[in-house]
């Protein structure tokens, strides 16, 4: 086999799940397929994230040999503060009507949440270009947020190809002037995009303007 090979071969290997046993869980952050009776699954372990996805089926009704996988969803990191997406808000509405951007990032050792401002280098009310914040080794992103200005919230065909390669929530704050900003939220891994239907509740109340009566 050539060396090459080799090398992609054990950065993302493929895996029979055992029918008899229980399918040895993952050590360290990375990737694996997994070969199933009921598929072929996608795992990712991040030290902030878990998630197991079915990619297929089988064509044919063939015998597989091996055990069952299913889907599932691990947040290690726990719960994202409702306290950051606010930070965030109040980051946008002073950038409006231009857009901008920030990571929430977890420390794996401390274990605590951050906002990181990203590095700008265009923006305008429809545009935002920029780098990746530089992070210490023990900091890892968990949601990577950008404004629409005077827009609604959603996730461009850019944003896509953006997001193509990463594992992460995406997070877009829209209407940004607004008392109650629009809001979309996803789940990114990989290439396997992921709505989440219901942004929290508390998101929300942490975007949004007090209003004076």
């Amino acid at each position: 086999m050539h060396p090459a090979d080799v090398t992609l071969q054990q950065s993302f290997p493929s895996i029979m799940v055992p029918r008899l046993s229980t399918l040895e869980p993952m050590t360290r952050a990375g990737e694996r397929l997994l070969i199933a009776a009921n598929g072929v699954f996608l795992e990712i372990t991040r030290p902030w994230l878990k998630v197991v996805r079915r990619l297929g089926g089988f064509q044919h009704r063939t015998t597989i040999p091996y055990g069952n996988a299913s889907e599932e969803t691990d947040l290690l990191c726990g719960r994202i503060p409702a306290r950051l997406i606010g930070e965030f808000a109040e980051m946008a509405r002073t950038a409006y009507p231009k857009e901008t951007g920030a990571w929430v990032v977890w420390n794996t050792t401390s274990q605590a949440f951050r906002l990181v401002p990203v590095q700008i280098l265009e923006h305008s009310a429809g545009h935002l270009k920029y780098d990746r914040p530089a992070l210490a080794d023990d900091d890892v992103l968990v949601v990577d947020c950008h404004s629409h200005g005077r827009s609604p919230a959603y996730f461009s065909s850019t944003d896509d190809v953006d997001d193509q390669r990463d594992v992460k929530f995406a997070f877009v704050l829209g209407n940004c002037a607004a008392p109650v900003p629009s809001m979309a939220l996803r789940l990114c891994a990989k290439g396997i995009f992921e709505a989440v239907e219901s942004v929290p509740a508390e998101w929300y109340a942490a975007a949004s303007l007090e209003v004076v009566s």
